[in-house]
């Protein structure tokens, strides 16, 4: 018998399926963590800013 190839579509859903799946883990594992640390560190930084020009908080 002769070994046929797998059908085209079957291919392309394998690739689509790891695009995907890297796309999904390099959101989850790179992208949604550095952006949080960048905006915990630009509201720190404002906070930090706001207080240089118009000092601390008062009561």
């Amino acid at each position: 018998m002769d070994a046929q190839p797998a059908p085209v579509s079957n291919t392309v859903s394998r690739r689509a399926k790891r695009k995907e799946l890297l796309s999904f883990l390099f959101i989850t594992v790179l992208l949604f963590p550095v952006l949080s640390v960048l905006a915990v560190a630009s509201y720190g930084f404002s906070v930090w800013f706001w207080q240089i020009v118009f000092g601390p908080p008062t009561h």
